[in-house]
């Protein structure tokens, strides 16, 4: 079913009595950031190893586009099954373009476009030494695979497969930005102090004001442990993410963001793409008919069990 979705509920109980940060910045009327936008592209947060630049040639892009149109644009691999091709990606038409340029990341800081863990991070989140990840524990699987939190409705915004569109709507004093994927929504205060009694939350909690007709927004307080941040990006509680939204033209908002936090990373992460509008914003039901978790985490725990003491032997094939 399709049904075009409001904000009202998420503007329901916002609290208005916080500490004033500094006199309202007015964003100027050609600022306005209001509408139906998606960043989707088949350009990835961090630079396949096969591109080795961050701008590429049309005659790259060309090639590029070509092997992964058959996935929707999607960087799959190998897809021996043909799983990618009955699958439902919304990457747009090509690869991203910034600028006049084609780029092969939205990372644009480290410049080979990866994301540079620290080493503890490394072990924390098994690359290195490499272990697999647990099947067994619900807890140990993806948070996006799970339905609690989604790329494109966090801070930062990363465009993903599918479900790209986002809203955003403007009110005296706050922006909200909703998420089509799980519907999540992002609430973020205008020129206030971040509030202390905020508890802990997936999606952090997010202030922001206006530069010169730029909205800048930092959040911060994210839940304890690590979680993902879109494709492969992580934060922690010790992660502050800041975003620059400027509406460039009628027809696209420029997105900045950066990432700092000195577990996870060596260096500051930052990256850009652009938002264009979007058509529609439609119901996504997560987990209607999914049997994915409860049959992973079945699977992964019969096989830890010892086989039955009473259980024939299986005589050897001729």
């Amino acid at each position: 079913m399709r049904s075009f979705l409001t904000l009202s509920m998420a503007l329901a109980g916002v609290a208005t009595s916080v500490i004033a940060r500094e006199p309202p910045n007015e964003r100027p009327v050609s600022a306005a950031l209001e509408g139906l936008w998606s960043g989707a592209s088949y350009t990835e947060l961090e630079r396949p190893d096969e591109l080795k630049t961050l701008a590429v040639t049309q005659e790259q892009a060309q090639e590029w586009e070509a092997r992964l149109k058959p996935s929707g644009g999607v960087n799959v691999g190998k897809d021996e099954i043909g799983q990618a091709t009955s699958e439902f990606p919304e990457t747009g038409s090509g690869l991203l373009r910034v600028r006049g340029e084609i780029r092969s990341s939205i990372i644009v800081e480290p410049e080979d476009g990866k994301l540079p863990f620290t080493k503890a991070a490394r072990a924390d989140l098994g690359i290195e030494p490499k272990r697999r990840r647990g099947y067994d524990n619900v807890e140990a699987r993806p948070q996006d695979e799970r339905c609690l939190s989604s790329d494109t409705g966090g801070a930062p915004s990363i465009p993903t497969a599918d479900a790209n569109v986002i809203q955003i709507l403007e009110v005296p004093g706050y922006v909200v930005i909703l998420a089509e994927r799980y519907h999540d929504a992002r609430v973020v205060r205008l020129n206030r102090e971040r509030d202390p009694r905020s508890p802990p939350s997936w999606l952090g909690d997010s202030v922001g004001w206006w530069e010169s007709g730029v909205l800048v927004v930092e959040t911060s307080n994210y839940r304890p442990g690590l979680t993902k941040g879109g494709e492969s990006l992580i934060l922690s509680p010790q992660t502050t993410v800041v975003e620059r939204f400027t509406r460039t033209s009628a027809k696209e908002i420029h997105y900045q963001f950066s990432v700092t936090d000195p577990y996870l990373y060596i260096q500051p992460v930052r990256g850009e793409y652009v938002f264009q509008p979007a058509s529609a914003l439609y119901e996504y039901a997560c987990h209607e008919g999914n049997y994915s978790i409860v049959n992973i985490l079945a699977a992964a725990r019969l096989g830890l069990q010892d086989p039955p003491k009473d259980a024939p032997a299986v005589a050897p094939k001729p």
